[in-house]
């Protein structure tokens, strides 16, 4: 049975089951199974996952393992096959898989473009029942689009908050900035009193592409304030930099470490060490700076006179390959990987937002979920990488490696951003964009 005509099935179903008083998800297990049934044989699924654990208490291969199990106990003709990777691997084993012409059913890995540029992967549409791709946040929907169609499907997201010391800066007599020029004050305020990383600002390799995204937001620029091209140059972006390099580095509230050299790892364990007065953080930092013992608080990041009214929104991607020829058990599958339940499961292991609108309702309108709220909050405002452009992956790789030279004495901002202006175009028009 073709996944589109499906749907058509769904919906004429949904207002039977209304009538009869089965629930809507035993109903979508009755009718989405009528492609596992026809006739065809076993099934099995293969999924490529990344690993989103820090210990083997909470790996992803534990959450897989229970969500697997739960799917095929309703469904006795599909296995699906988890392998686990860590963010390390994960990507490369993926595009090995492809290469050697052996690609996966699923993978839930960080980009999609270069796939659906290759036509190697389903449409959302193609795959999800109706009200499942509907249900998506809508910004992370738009994010998963190249040229207007949907073929990356959001798994995780996150946002970003200014994270401050709270012990910190009651000891320095300060309070949480909400503008650049407070910030700087606080931060001079913190190194008087010995502060070792007023402000931590992690422009190295790891995730530099980050930081600067979310300091080009809140100095109302960004990577792409044109619709159809990269922007890295523009006057917004080399002011932002101008203050940081100026006002922040230059003012060395920045901490020992050049900001070209510090990981946000490394950032993150100064946080929890009690080293850091200042910085930028996503949902996983409060699980390890509360368990090291410190106290903190989290604000929007500040902007030029108030705070930012843009902030950066991060998601994973789910990714449905047409080799197998399985649309039909992927869609299946994938219908009950996006419950409201299983997203919210998922979300509440690994301090991440949910990426539907109904499992973020219920979170938002939860008293337990109260610390991840502020940054539900900034979901509807945030803005992610440009990831639907083929060439994002090797801009992303060329911001990492040259941004941090634009912060230091002899860099220029100007110079740095022009240069990957330049290098971005050449690689857009390489990949026909």
């Amino acid at each position: 049975m073709q996944r589109r005509a499906r749907k058509s099935a769904t919906i004429t179903a949904t207002a039977t089951a209304v009538a009869a008083g089965v629930s809507a998800l035993g109903l979508a297990a009755v009718l989405t199974g009528c492609g596992l049934t026809s006739g065809s044989g076993d099934v099995t699924l293969r999924l490529v996952a990344a690993d989103y654990g820090d210990s083997g208490a909470n790996s992803s291969k534990k959450y897989w393992d229970g969500l697997v199990a739960a799917y095929e106990k309703d469904h006795p003709g599909v296995t699906v096959d988890v392998s686990v990777y860590s963010w390390n691997d994960v990507d490369a084993k993926v595009k090995a898989m492809v290469d050697a012409g052996d690609a996966p059913d699923m993978a839930q890995i960080g980009a999609y473009a270069d796939y659906a540029a290759d036509d190697l992967l389903y449409k959302a549409s193609d795959v999800l029942s109706i009200p499942v791709e509907a249900d998506f946040v809508p910004q992370l929907a738009r994010a998963g689009q190249v040229r207007g169609v949907q073929y990356g499907m959001p798994f995780a997201s996150s946002t970003r908050l200014l994270f401050y010391n709270k012990t910190l800066f009651a000891e320095a007599g300060i309070s949480a900035p909400t503008t650049w020029a407070e910030l700087a004050k606080d931060a001079r305020a913190l190194k008087k009193d010995g502060v070792k990383y007023p402000y931590a600002l992690p422009l190295g390799p790891e995730e530099a592409q980050a930081e600067t995204l979310q300091w080009l937001l809140s100095g109302r620029g960004g990577y792409n304030q044109t619709v159809s091209s990269y922007s890295f140059d523009s006057a917004e972006n080399v002011e932002t930099l101008d203050w940081l390099k100026t006002d922040l580095v230059g003012k060395g509230l920045t901490g020992p470490v050049a900001p070209g050299k510090l990981n946000r790892a490394a950032a993150f364990a100064a946080f929890a060490a009690g080293d850091v007065g200042m910085l930028n953080g996503h949902p996983s930092l409060m699980k390890t700076a509360a368990a090291k013992g410190v106290e903190f608080g989290m604000v929007p990041m500040p902007g030029l006179d108030g705070p930012s009214k843009t902030s950066l929104g991060v998601a994973d991607w789910m990714t449905a390959f047409k080799r197998g020829g399985h649309g039909d058990e992927v869609g299946d599958f994938l219908d009950f990987v996006y419950s409201k339940e299983n997203v919210l499961d998922f979300s509440h292991e690994y301090d991440l937002l949910p990426v539907t609108t109904s499992a973020s309702l219920v979170m938002d309108a939860t008293k337990e979920d109260a610390d991840l709220k502020p940054f539900l909050a900034q979901l509807p405002l945030s803005e992610s990488y440009p990831v639907g452009r083929t060439s994002w992956a090797k801009v992303s790789a060329q911001i990492k490696k040259r941004i941090g030279q634009a912060v230091t004495a002899n860099g220029s901002p100007a110079d740095v951003l022009g240069g990957l202006q330049t290098t971005a175009t050449t690689l857009e028009s390489a990949a026909g964009e």
